[in-house]
């Protein structure tokens, strides 16, 4: 971890860019708001943000500008207001380089972070106001983010998976033997992507490392994976007391584990263990749907579309089962009531990072736009909000309501009727607002 404090030092000393700041109040009059959890648009209203909050809706937003000659008013002309897109499974450092560069003996922090930093800016200005990264040295763009130094969505930031040996977060190479062995940390170690811990011992100091660089949740491979090397998909990965260890560690800092799993053997163990949400889940079957229902389980899952043409042999095969039971696994869970949030996982393929916004459109098979417009925004806000006290941003997200956070999009249009509009963010986000601060204004 001296290479995540020394990057983070480098970015908080470097020039601040010039970040448009907040006006006392903005006011947006004529527009239609879906407030995030209502399936129709409101009748013509105002909207008043004062500072970072949502102070006012309707006549009272009108009435409370009067007084107020420096408000910066904005005419909605009849678009929509919604909440700011959120997505709960990004990998910001990993989505913005290959895995050759990754690898390159030349990766040095400036160059690994000089791409995620120009790839969190654009996908701000994709509407994306709030994102959850499960998994990557992400510290170091948070810091920056928040300290105004370049732009980007919120941040709920997991830091380094944590990985049992052989597990999908072990990306030692060949060459690279076990730490306990050598005593000598592999490089994705050194650079802070991930923890190979083995045993409760090990598992505790990796959760509470973690923490101390302001983890919001924790991340754990309780199973295998598409795009690791040593693991097959169907294996289960950390014993019982692994897991429990894990979760105890964090409950302790009144935050949560989520797992990246598939199979219903890996996911029984890790719900049973407490994890309170689980990443991916497309081999799921019935019985396990419902006994994450009881537990009151977050399912984050994602739309993998089939982008093979750039992966080895070896993950097009890995990944075949599961782009087929995707297909299943998220009509049946709407229909069995389990709680769902949505999210991306680019891992290693800059060259999708600006279709992030059709990957939300790729759930029409399964969903309605009312329903669609839900879950990216207040559905994966209260996936978000599980970090209780560890949340680094205090407020409600997902919604237009008074006293909410001011994370807003205006769209030319009506994304109820039309919810191809959230893929073609360019042209359709007239406004897109951060935390009250207008990052783009086109109205």
């Amino acid at each position: 971890m001296r290479l995540i404090t020394s990057i983070i030092a480098t970015l908080l000393s470097s020039p601040v860019y010039a970040q448009p700041q907040a006006a006392p109040e903005t006011l947006f009059t004529n527009v239609r708001v879906f407030d995030g959890t209502t399936p129709r648009l409101s009748a013509p209203t105002s909207v008043l943000v004062r500072g970072n909050t949502i102070a006012a809706i309707g006549p009272e937003a009108v009435s409370a500008t009067t007084a107020s000659p420096q408000a910066t008013v904005i005419q909605g002309n009849g678009r929509t207001l919604m909440p700011g897109l959120i997505d709960v499974h990004v990998h910001l450092v990993f989505s913005s380089m290959t895995m050759m560069s990754l690898l390159a003996p030349d990766l040095t922090p400036e160059s690994a972070f000089k791409q995620a930093e120009a790839e969190a800016g654009r996908m701000l200005l994709r509407g994306f106001t709030a994102v959850r990264d499960v998994g990557g040295p992400v510290f170091p763009l948070k810091a920056g983010i928040d300290a105004g130094r370049f732009p980007g969505p919120r941040i709920w930031p997991s830091g380094a998976v944590i990985s049992q040996t052989s597990g999908h977060g072990d990306f030692r190479l060949p060459s690279e033997p076990s730490r306990r062995f050598t005593g000598q940390l592999s490089r994705a170690e050194k650079l802070g992507a991930t923890f190979i811990a083995d045993g409760r011992d090990d598992v505790l100091t990796a959760v509470r490392e973690n923490l101390r660089f302001g983890a919001s949740q924790l991340k754990l491979m309780a199973g295998g994976g598409t795009s690791s090397a040593y693991d097959p998909v169907d294996v289960t990965q950390y014993t019982p007391d692994e897991m429990k260890a894990a979760v105890e560690a964090a409950e302790d800092w009144g935050t949560y584990v989520t797992v990246h799993a598939y199979t219903p053997r890996a996911i029984r163990r890790a719900l049973e263990a407490g994890v309170r949400s689980v990443e991916h889940g497309q081999l799921l079957d019935e019985p396990t749907l419902k006994l994450m229902k009881a537990k009151d389980v977050i399912l984050s899952l994602q739309v993998l579309i089939d982008n093979n043409d750039s992966m080895d042999e070896n993950r097009r095969i890995k990944r075949a089962p599961v782009l087929e039971g995707q297909a299943k696994v998220w009509p049946l869970a709407k229909r069995l009531g389990v709680k769902l949030a949505w999210g991306t996982d680019f891992l290693f393929q800059p060259e999708i990072n600006g279709d992030q916004n059709q990957y939300i459109t790729a759930l029409k098979p399964w969903f309605s736009p009312a329903e669609i417009l839900k879950l990216v925004t207040h559905d994966n806000a209260q996936l978000l909000a599980r970090s209780g006290l560890r949340s680094p941003y205090q407020g409600r997200l997902g919604v237009v309501a008074k006293g909410a956070l001011a994370d807003l999009l205006l769209v030319n249009g009506d994304p109820l009727s039309d919810i191809d509009l959230l893929a073609r963010p360019e042209t359709s986000f007239a406004v897109i607002m951060k935390d009250g601060v207008l990052h783009k204004n086109t109205y």
